[in-house]
């Protein structure tokens, strides 16, 4: 077992990061962080106060009058030298959210990686800037006319508890190559991980006041929104949240770019090689055990091929190695908290109670060494019907359901009308005719032809459709129109 070192066994209380002081809450709301993989506490944290919230949003505002006019140049600078901290810190970064969060080692790695491209990416969006802006002389008779984009001012970023670090580059480098500063309030999953990486920004030389974070939950959320110098919002978490805060935006008149739950999908045609796909699959339902956007729950398996698929896809998923994400050896960590782990069982009860059966338990494992983790190994299930109640809504949790299928058609109508979800849908195939069929007609922002999951690079957005996505932009690249906003200039001067 190769077991890597913890950056710190404990990381004490932990503090709100106001106007570029990391400051002691006054709230009386102190909660504590467990590790995952050990029930271990790590970390307290508090509920910031409502007026802690709104010190937040004043320190954004007023750095937003000075950070707007930094030229195109120096916060190019500061981009490019958050993305050099953020490789300085890459092993440490990993770790944390390792021993934060609950995943595995290599699935940190990859996910600060992430970061790392989103950070390139707004470096490009703010070098593509100027291309925006398009001037025509002599319109009319002495007439120029002129479009520019200007920076609209302080935002909140919601953060979620699955991808604490990657949704914060989703938004928070793109707000800062527009010219926007912003208040983060992450999820109270995994907080050590959020100030990790407010603490790596912190280092790159943002101006006091450009980033601010803010331990809270849905209230304070609400509180900072309804601010009126907060202009929008951007959030990846749950639909109920999420459409809550898209609901305050409509009735303020903000803007927003708000991502929320999936039900995904992954078709194996019978042409599909197995036992590539049987691999894939692990990626596409146990990676992060399930708790990632874009994974997938439901296998909907075409044609004569289902035994043998749910025979190689059990196989596979019996030899994944459940424990502590920093044993570089585990391939399956745990449920990032106790209380996700008791909802994913509760989720799989409800399958079963659906009419469900079993194929492969992986309730109440054996974890040596990790006996009060929340770890649930790999559970496939299969008599799946796409009208059962828990085929359509999300497990969050390292869970497959099989659903037998007779053909492309019933496959695409299934995604496209038993969930109102459209995060993505997959498909495995040789046959480019169906693929392209595929590709046309399934109504899902986000679709993959023999990859596991169809996870867009940074400098493409997060394409989601129908209720997993509501707002004015989507995240990552697209975000820059959230942002900003046109000014039409039009001058006569002969």
């Amino acid at each position: 077992m190769a077991l890597l070192p913890e950056v710190k066994k404990h990381y004490g209380k932990q503090k709100l990061f106001i106007d570029g002081e990391w400051i002691d809450s006054k709230s009386e709301l102190i909660h504590e962080n467990t590790n995952p993989a050990t029930d271990e506490v790590i970390s307290e944290f508090p509920t910031a106060t409502k007026e802690e919230a709104r010190a937040a949003v004043a320190a954004a505002g007023e750095a937003f009058k000075t950070w707007r006019d930094v030229s195109l140049r120096d916060r190019a600078l500061i981009l490019f030298n958050l993305r050099a901290k953020l490789e300085e810190h890459f092993d440490e970064l990993t770790r944390i959210l390792t021993q934060d969060h609950g995943r595995t080692i290599g699935e940190a790695r990859g996910s600060v990686r992430r970061v790392i491209e989103n950070v390139e990416s707004a470096c490009s969006a703010l070098y593509g800037m100027p291309k925006w802006n398009e001037q025509i002389n002599q319109v009319a008779n002495g007439i120029d006319q002129a479009l520019i984009w200007e920076p609209l001012g302080p935002f909140l970023i919601v953060t979620p508890g699955n991808i604490p670090m990657h949704a914060w580059s989703s938004f928070v480098p793109y707000a800062m190559a527009a010219g926007c500063t912003v208040v983060v309030s992450p999820s109270r999953q995994d907080p050590v991980a959020a100030e990790a990486i407010c603490k790596v920004a912190q280092e790159a030389g943002f101006p006091k006041g450009v980033i601010n974070l803010i331990h809270g939950g849905r209230e304070i959320n609400k509180e900072v929104l309804s601010q009126p110098e907060i202009k929008g919002v951007g959030f990846i978490g749950s639909n109920r949240a999420g459409h809550d805060l898209f609901e305050m935006c409509g009735r303020l008149k903000k803007t927003s770019s708000i991502n929320g739950n999936g039900k995904n999908h992954v078709v194996i045609m019978p042409d599909a090689d197995l036992d590539q796909t049987a691999q894939w699959l692990l990626r596409a339902c146990f990676g992060m055990t399930g708790q990632r956007c874009l994974g997938a729950d439901n296998i909907i398996v075409i044609g004569d091929i289902y035994d043998e698929m749910r025979e190689k896809f059990k196989q596979a998923a019996m030899g994944m190695k459940l424990g502590y994400g920093l044993d570089e050896d585990t391939t399956l960590g745990p449920l990032a908290t106790r209380a996700g782990k008791e909802k994913v069982e509760r989720w799989i009860e409800g399958a079963l109670n659906d009419g469900m059966k079993i194929v492969l338990d992986g309730r109440n494992p054996k974890v040596e060494g990790y006996p009060n983790g929340y770890f649930l190994a790999p559970t496939i299930l299969e008599d799946a019907d796409v009208d059962m109640p828990s085929a359509k809504e999300e497990a969050f949790g390292p869970v497959a359901a099989l659903i037998r299928g007779s053909s492309l058609d019933e496959a695409i109508e299934w995604i496209n009308t038993k969930t109102n979800l459209g995060h993505s849908a997959c498909i495995m195939t040789q046959d480019a005719k169906k693929a392209r069929r595929f590709i046309r007609e399934v109504n899902t922002g986000n679709v993959a032809v023999n990859v596991a999951v169809a996870q867009p690079y940074a400098f493409f957005p997060l394409g989601s459709r129908r209720e997993s996505f509501v707002g004015t932009a989507k995240s990552r690249m697209a975000s820059m129109r959230m942002f900003m906003d046109e000014k039409l200039v039009i001058s006569r001067w002969v």
